[in-house]
């Protein structure tokens, strides 16, 4: 293949677009893939190769694991051949990487090798900063694969999944299949390449249900939800599906935790401004969600959620004799506080 598009710039190397999708993940000497959505950071890389491919049907595809990496292989790797074969190589798992990889990948930073794309795969975090922040300064273009957490997130994801198979679905049928398939973003993209092999036209809330009816994800934080919400019905009745599905109880009590001590630190500085509410190192998503779930809440009944949890917590780690009872307990007294 042609050498991948370089800028006229002495560094020869591509002009940084931080932030793109991983549609628009481009062919470049070198390129950051950076997130913690593996199917966003697989289908980045992939559609590195294939523009790849696209150049040189014959190109190499070398993968190394950052953890298990050992000083010189990316010279190695990205050396000219006897043919003069052009290569693509990925680095995966920088966020685990050694501390060889980092100095080999910023001595490699300084003199690409022509006809050689070389992918870096981060899964977030401060690991590896200074490779970091010197890809940003050479304006690498950086690919962010960013976790998709949010209902609306997820919701914009699977529409835009079926946008790309030239289907549509309507408002229900969109929110009733992230309700259903839940929050992996793997199984949201094989059950919209489902839905599109299997139907034609419009899809409707109908037919997600034929398909994954019964199947609305029962983990620990939707218990939570529920019980925050005060619907002692649906809390109890998720539980129940969880600890059927193999669900223990341990972490359905951390997610009662996580989400009351959120309302917790919401509540204590909302009167503070937006400010304050900055400061909490919550997305600005969960602090939406916060605000509006902390309406029907007052800071006794909090409390006294906030106990209940904690004593179903002493009880699953020991000090009770059912931990499923216990959390079932804690699950109504929770449910109780709000609707109070």
């Amino acid at each position: 293949m042609p050498p991948p598009p370089r800028s006229s710039s002495r560094s020869g190397r591509a002009p940084a677009v931080p932030g793109l999708s991983w549609e628009e993940a481009p062919l470049a000497p070198i390129v950051l893939v950076r997130g913690s959505e593996g199917l966003l950071a697989d289908r980045a890389t992939d559609q590195i190769v294939a523009l790849a491919r696209e150049q040189d049907a014959q190109v190499e595809v070398t993968r190394l694991d950052a953890a298990q990496y050992t000083a010189g292989v990316l010279g190695v790797v990205t050396s000219p051949s006897l043919f003069a074969e052009d290569k693509v190589v990925v680095v995966e798992g920088l966020e685990q990487g050694a501390d060889e990889v980092f100095a080999d990948a910023l001595a490699y930073l300084g003199t690409p090798a022509a006809g050689v794309v070389l992918v870096l795969r981060h899964g977030g975090g401060q690991r590896g900063k200074k490779l970091l922040d010197a890809l940003r300064a050479a304006k690498v273009p950086e690919v962010a694969c960013d976790a998709i957490t949010s209902d609306g997130d997820k919701t914009a994801f699977v529409t835009a999944e079926l946008r790309r198979a030239g289907r549509r679905a309507d408002a229900a049928a969109v929110r009733a299949l992230v309700d259903a398939v839940g929050s992996d973003l793997r199984e949201l993209a094989s059950a919209c390449s489902q839905l599109v092999a299997d139907t034609t036209g419009l899809i409707a809330a109908d037919v997600v249900e034929r398909y994954y009816g019964g199947r609305i994800e029962a983990t620990g934080f939707r218990v939570a939800d529920a019980a925050v919400a005060g619907d002692a019905g649906q809390a109890v009745a998720l539980l129940r599906h969880a600890y059927a599905t193999g669900l223990d109880p341990v972490p359905v009590v951390a997610a009662l935790a996580v989400k009351l001590r959120t309302l917790a630190k919401v509540g204590a500085v909302r009167s503070k401004g937006q400010g304050a509410l900055r400061e909490l190192s919550l997305a600005p998503w969960q602090v939406d969600r916060a605000l509006r779930e902390l309406r029907r809440w007052t800071p006794e009944a909090l409390a006294e959620a906030i106990g209940a949890v904690a004593q179903a917590d002493a009880e699953v780690k020991g000090e009770g004799r059912d931990p499923r009872f216990a959390v079932e307990r804690a699950v109504l007294r929770v449910a109780a506080a709000a609707s109070g």
